[in-house]
């Protein structure tokens, strides 16, 4: 039997989702929300995106001995070489612009320029996690060096702004009262399709591009803030929106399947349990079902809790990472050199947020440890790094699982498939859930406990594991069929 149960799953009680985040005022939200790129921005973030493909900043920076020169001048040199890759490369694309640049003949005087080239392609990233994937690293160590004190008197110039946000604009141009307009949330909500008829989700789209000019008009400044400076703010406002809801509702998603399809209690019928046992299929934990239950659940609680906050952490971590004060070592991890850097913003951000999630779901399963600033987790820039990977790991798998129904139903030779292979599509999803719950919540995923275990990141390592066995799988074909391209993303 392969009929799908789609909306019985949509239609499940939210109950057991957690809903311990309460609805942020605008106003604290837009101190995080990195704030849509201008068409000029965009064209300077192409030049700073070419710079930074081209430079080897970190492969002739973090590096134990190197030749000649010591490591205060190597990093000298390659910024310096940085920005006169930048500076000719704004040449190329806009002359009269390069020609102002060029006749300083000093890259102090052009420090606003570099200044805001340089948060332009920090804030681009910010909003679009999924994007520079290959340059946001380079870019911010080549800042984290920057910032120091020798390096900026070898400079005589900053390359560092604080990032512009919805709510810093506002506040320069006097408009902060907009973040309190009730009218915000018809502005800046996303619109889901989802099992609407084409008039309904019309309907909302009128609502919402009236509620947008009904703004722009009422909070207009003159020359200070203009109707179009006040609907890129509601547009990067509704960005967020539609990160939130890529990032945190596959948490959503997951914990609905958790207590759809299997129970708290202990089951009687082991294809039921999620028991396991170290030694036992590569887990490093032993967990009863109902204790398991717990672990897994409240590991997807804090997963969506982090999701939900993934804009302020990333502030923060920039702060962190960006702090003169506070410096770095390069060390060799176990998983190559990398820069060990304390990120106090970051770890009280983090505790706050266990505190909040442990409150609400009771008594914490596992370590309560946060590793941050050690050999596990050496910054603020992994930090952020790793669990940016959440949406892609959850995504996919609730999108395979939502799919197989629809496969089944379209195809009536995947339909049979399914039923002989697996035994229908309801047995097929248990079967991709049960092993997921099981082992990628198992502690695996390192070398030692230490490393994978319990703790907090290692939750995320256990899960990145069994990512990467899921080839080896025998539910494997299921993925295929649904359309699966990977955990990665895009690059």
């Amino acid at each position: 039997m392969h009929e799908s149960t789609d909306a019985s799953a949509d239609r499940h009680a939210d109950d057991n989702v957690p809903n311990g985040t309460r609805p942020q005022s605008f106003a604290i939200r837009a101190k995080y929300i990195p704030l849509r790129l201008s068409a000029w921005e965009r064209k300077i973030l192409r030049l700073v995106e070419a710079a930074l493909n081209v430079s080897e900043y970190t492969d002739v920076v973090d590096v134990l001995t190197y030749s000649r020169m010591k490591p205060k001048q190597r990093i000298h040199a390659q910024i310096r070489d940085l920005c006169s890759i930048l500076t000719g490369l704004a040449v190329a694309s806009d002359y009269a612009r390069g020609q102002e640049l060029l006749a300083e003949k000093d890259f102090a005087a052009n420090e606003a320029f570099f200044q805001t080239a340089f948060e332009v392609a920090r804030r681009h990233k910010v909003a679009n996690p999924e994007k520079s994937r290959d340059t946001y690293g380079k870019l911010i160590h080549m800042l984290q060096d920057s910032v120091s004190d020798d390096i900026t008197r070898l400079l005589d110039f900053s390359c560092v702004k604080p990032l512009v946000t919805v709510h810093s604009y506002l506040e320069v141009r006097k408009g902060l009262e907009l973040l309190d307009d009730p009218l915000i949330q018809a502005a800046t909500k996303e619109i889901i399709p989802d099992g609407k008829t084409r008039r309904a989700i019309q309907r909302e789209i009128s609502q919402k591009e009236r509620a947008v000019q009904l703004l722009a008009k009422r909070y207009k400044r003159g020359q200070t803030l203009g109707e179009e400076e006040i609907k890129r703010c509601l547009y990067s406002i509704g960005d967020n929106s539609s990160y939130l809801r890529s990032a945190r509702d596959p948490c959503d998603t997951m914990i609905k399947y958790l207590h759809q399809y299997f129970k708290p209690e202990r089951p009687t019928d082991r294809a039921d349990s999620l028991a396991i046992s170290d030694g036992v299929g590569g887990a490093r934990l032993s967990h009863d079902h109902s204790r398991q239950f717990r672990y897994v659940f409240q590991s997807l609680a804090l997963w969506r809790e982090i999701c939900h906050e993934m804009y302020k952490l990333w502030y923060l971590s920039e702060k962190d990472l960006l702090n003169p004060s506070v410096s770095y070592h390069l060390r060799n991890t176990g998983q190559g050199l990398n820069r060990v850097q304390a990120a106090p913003h970051v770890s009280k951000a983090m505790y706050e947020i266990l505190n909040t999630v442990q409150k609400r779901v009771g008594s914490w399963v596992g370590s309560s440890v946060v590793h941050l600033g050690d050999y596990n987790v050496p910054n603020a820039l992994t930090f952020i790094d790793k669990y940016a990977q959440v949406q892609r790991i959850l995504g996919p798998l609730s999108t395979c699982i939502r799919r197989l129904g629809d496969v089944a139903r379209e195809d009536a030779h995947l339909a049979k498939y399914i039923d002989e292979t697996f035994g229908g599509v309801e047995t097929a999803r248990k079967k991709i859930l049960r092993d997921f719950f099981r082992h990628a919540f198992d502690g695996s995923g390192a070398s030692d406990s230490f490393s994978a275990g319990s703790c907090i990141d290692g939750r995320l390592t256990s899960a990145w594991n069994w990512c990467s066995e899921v080839e080896k799988k025998p539910y494997w074909s299921l993925f295929l069929i649904t359309g699966f391209a990977g955990f990665d993303g895009d690059f």
